[in-house]
């Protein structure tokens, strides 16, 4: 599995607005430099958080998005199931129940299923919360991920 650049840098986005949460909306433009993201794809990238209602947008002179919960609500695995659809390695595990006609003669389904879960046991775990925490600690003013 590969997190692709939408992925990388919605996590970012989500994280550069719990940073700098004071309660106002942050505009775009801010994200995008403390970011050294382009403008143009940040927008792209909001438009999905917003639609899913991760984040609050405003419009006009104090325009801009803020996010809609606490950072203790968002999951890595929200995040990035919004971007990038299933994280499962293999198709056969993307849905609750697998429903391959051949798992019962498959040797690798036990690799597939202990993959799935150690991605989902991360993922789902690690919280926008733990992301500020791991970032302060690193007292650097570049919140790349």
């Amino acid at each position: 599995m590969k997190i692709s650049t939408k992925g990388r840098y919605a996590l970012r986005l989500m994280l550069d607005l719990a940073l700098h949460n004071n309660g106002e909306f942050i505009r775009i433009k801010a994200i995008a430099a403390r970011q050294e993201i382009s403008e143009k794809y940040l927008e792209q990238i909001i438009s999905y958080l917003n639609h899913a209602g991760y984040v609050k947008s405003a419009r006009g002179v104090q325009g801009g998005y803020k996010l809609a919960k606490n950072p203790e609500e968002y999951t890595v695995g929200m995040i990035l199931r919004l971007t990038e659809g299933s994280l499962s390695p293999v198709a056969c595990m993307e849905e609750e129940e697998n429903t391959c006609e051949k798992q019962d003669g498959c040797a690798t389904i036990e690799l597939w299923k202990r993959l799935d879960d150690a991605i989902k046991g991360v993922v789902d775990h690690v919280t926008l919360a733990d992301l500020m925490e791991w970032q302060l600690k690193k007292s650097s003013n570049n919140y790349i991920i």
